[in-house]
């Protein structure tokens, strides 16, 4: 569908919600490469980019007399060099000095007067034995787009043979990004234009599903009473305050943190899940919730279940590339079992159970409701969360830019209220998980990372295969 000159419901209240630092939605990609492109070659790429997604030149900027609506406006002063960096670490310096500056870049969020990212080309970063190797950090707001759009966005970025491709002349799309600021008289006969629209669409919908539910309500009226009761139920869960969370040891929030790495092979993730009856998402659950089992112990605590908050996309395949298509879901999970399969088995019933939750439908609804209640209220819906898991399908094959070769792609998604997120990016045949911890919650990244690694070692074992260690992230 054409992607629309508003923010949707679900967009709305997550850009509200950063009055508190603490439920910012800044993502961050780490993508490590063989060496460091030529700068001017890079920065005529992004100038091709840029013309090409018109959402990389427009702000965020709100409507008049609409204070829950908000709408993309192209940036008048837009200024490449500001979004686009390059930056030399010291000599000497760590993929843990990478990883710092990059929480650090993450931590002072956006200007809200300019188009939401920033990427910058870092030279000297010592990984994969090379003392010459560099990385491209990316920092993206998640209204701009969501982890598997970020996927489809990489395309116009990145090429997928070390030699680049001819270009051809410039797109027709780039002619959307030349437009001025629009007219306040024309913006304010639009919105209410799409409000009349809104509520006869609404209307009309609401006639269409009326008269069916009715004849049902007629034919099997018990069956009709338990379908709205599992809605209402179904809705309830979703906006149910959780202030305090499950878990005893990770308790503090703060907006300081950290950002550490872990890899494990797609194969042997799968296999392993395979074995017990899961897919590959049943099995990195379970290496998280089993790390996290090993971390609490570590602590002298013992834990049986944590809250979880995994996205759901809702993408749909005629939806255009980018744009932020998810919603979040919290509910609690099972940290061990009697058996490594036992374990992947009951995640794989619970999440299947959150997909078919029926108020999925009812996403849009849901946040618009959300938007006109005080913030503070909405803060207490999405804090007390144990940890963030998303899993982001990437690109199965290898990567270039401009000549030089990706070797790990790494995303960082926002705690956003929780003691950890967790994201698992797949690329060229490796799971590459980036974790960020909130210091308060988590002040041993070190020992949770070293938790975290024997939790997927054991979930890994499963399929005959131990998780290799990368050479990069050995202590």
């Amino acid at each position: 569908m054409p992607r629309s000159p508003y923010l949707s419901q679900t967009d709305t209240l997550m850009w509200m919600v950063e009055a508190h630092p603490l439920l910012r939605s800044t993502m961050v990609a780490v993508i490590l490469l063989d060496a460091a492109p030529e700068w001017e070659r890079l920065r005529s790429r992004m100038v091709e980019v840029v013309d090409n997604i018109p959402v990389l030149r427009e702000k965020v900027a709100p409507v008049p007399l609409h204070p829950t609506l908000l709408r993309w406006q192209p940036d008048d002063e837009f200024d490449l060099a500001y979004h686009l960096r390059r930056i030399s670490l010291p000599v000497g310096s760590s993929m843990q000095d990478l990883l710092d500056w990059a929480r650090s870049v993450a931590a002072g969020g956006f200007d809200p007067t300019r188009p939401l990212w920033e990427f910058a080309l870092i030279e000297g970063v010592q990984h994969d034995d090379k003392p010459d190797g560099a990385a491209l950090v990316m920092k993206g707001h998640h209204v701009v787009t969501d982890g598997i759009g970020a996927v489809q966005l990489a395309a116009h970025l990145f090429d997928f043979q070390p030699e680049r491709a001819a270009t051809g002349p410039r797109s027709p799309v780039a002619a959307a990004v030349e437009r001025r600021r629009p007219d306040p008289v024309a913006v304010l006969r639009e919105v209410v234009a799409r409000d009349v629209e809104g509520v006869l669409d609404f209307s009309r919908r609401q006639i269409s599903a009326a008269v069916p539910t009715l004849l049902q309500a007629i034919r099997d009226p018990r069956r009709a009473a338990r379908d709205l009761f599992d809605t209402a139920a179904s809705i309830g869960r979703v906006v149910a305050p959780a202030m305090v969370p499950k878990s005893p040891v990770m308790v503090g929030r703060t907006t300081a943190g950290s950002y550490r790495l872990l890899d494990v092979p797609v194969t042997t993730l799968h296999d392993a899940a395979n074995r017990a009856g899961g897919r590959l998402n049943d099995g990195y659950i379970a290496g998280i919730t089993t790390g996290l089992h090993r971390y609490h112990r570590h602590h002298g605590i013992e834990v049986d279940e944590l809250r979880a908050a995994i996205p759901i996309s809702l993408r749909t395949a005629d939806d255009e590339p980018g744009g932020n298509h998810i919603t979040i879901m919290r509910f609690p999970v099972p940290v061990r079992a009697e058996s490594t399969e036992a374990h992947i088995r009951a995640l794989r019933s619970v999440v299947d159970r959150v997909r078919g939750e029926r108020s999925l439908e009812h996403t849009s609804t849901i946040a618009g409701a959300l938007n006109l209640m005080p913030k503070g209220v909405v803060g207490t819906i999405m804090k007390g969360v144990d940890f963030l898991a998303s899993n982001v399908p990437g690109v199965p094959q290898p990567m270039w830019l401009e000549s030089r070769r990706v070797t790990g792609f790494y995303a960082f998604g926002p705690t956003a209220g929780a003691a950890l997120n967790v994201t698992l990016m797949t690329y060229d045949g490796t799971c590459y998980m980036g974790v960020n911890a909130d210091a308060a919650a988590v002040p041993d990244p070190d020992v949770l990372l070293d938790c975290l690694r024997a939790g997927f070692d054991e979930v890994c074992a499963l399929g005959g295969k131990r998780r290799p260690v990368n050479p990069r992230r050995a202590p």
